[in-house]
């Protein structure tokens, strides 16, 4: 009888004993929920929303009118660098307050590579194109571009389609997107380290036509003295966008993208523009 009493007795001890543990270990549970709730919270917040904290090294190069320095150099800092890509780049930044440096250097291929290895390095303008569209994370986009071949002022060349410029010589720069796309479909491009050579070198018959963006074409000619060049044929329209480096946060880049967005709604953007094109 004994046994048995004393059996049960310590069960119910052992029963009461195990459900006040349980219910601390429920409580301890909740505790730990609420903990790991709140610094969820927490790193959601920073995840999202991109602050003055986060510093963006941005690179451009001279290619007016979109971006280029105010002394015409190949080197420039800050608010020695102007253009409707630069401005409208600036004023994304200030939206989205995130610091950044800016900086214009030579040559392209140079400030490419730097943004391809650096976290947090973000190139513009940048034309997107299928070959480089897994190498970024993409803004934009900032502007469009037209592709164009320019002829002397008294050239008799003429062009109906692309493929009629393939049997002459055609001038290019070295690295840029224009470029490469031409030679991917069969195009010899005599390429020069400096845009405003091609100018030189068509003036000069070294090349019959020069391939370029039709406003940095006018523009890099001019600074050569040369005016009244012939745009043949517009034989491409292309994007331009902000590229960042893949590491960089995906706060920085949804934060940038929104103000963008939001320039285009409120009449910024078109603002802008008018004071280049």
């Amino acid at each position: 009888m004994w046994v048995v009493s004393s059996n049960k007795k310590i069960a119910y001890t052992n029963a009461s004993s195990s459900t006040a543990e349980g219910d601390k270990s429920v409580r301890n549970s909740c505790w730990i929920c609420r903990l790991l709730l709140a610094v969820y919270v927490c790193l959601l917040a920073t995840s999202v929303n991109a602050g003055p904290e986060d510093k963006v090294v941005l690179l451009t190069e001279n290619y007016p009118p979109f971006n280029m320095s105010t002394n015409k150099k190949n080197f420039a800092r800050g608010d020695n660098i102007t253009g409707l890509s630069t401005e409208i780049v600036r004023e994304m930044f200030k939206r989205a307050n995130i610091n950044y440096s800016l900086t214009l250097r030579f040559p392209w291929k140079r400030i490419f590579r730097l943004t391809l290895e650096k976290p947090n390095y973000g190139l513009f303008s940048t034309t997107r194109t299928p070959e480089r569209e897994d190498l970024f994370k993409w803004v934009g986009p900032l502007v469009v571009n037209k592709w164009v071949f320019l002829a002397k002022p008294d050239s008799e060349i003429k062009l109906t389609k692309l493929d009629d410029a393939k049997q002459l010589r055609v001038g290019g720069y070295k690295g840029d997107a224009l470029a490469n796309y031409l030679e991917s479909v069969g195009f010899q491009i005599i390429t020069s380290f400096r845009d405003n050579e091609n100018a030189v070198k068509l003036m000069s018959d070294k090349i019959d036509l020069w391939a370029s963006g039709h406003l940095s074409g006018v523009y890099f000619a001019s600074q050569e003295g040369i005016v009244g060049l012939k745009p043949l044929l517009t034989f491409k329209k292309t994007e331009m966008y902000l590229a960042f480096n893949k590491e960089t946060p995906g706060r920085i880049t949804r934060a940038l993208q929104q103000a963008l967005d939001n320039m285009i709604k409120d009449g910024t953007y078109d603002l802008l523009a008018r004071r280049y094109l």
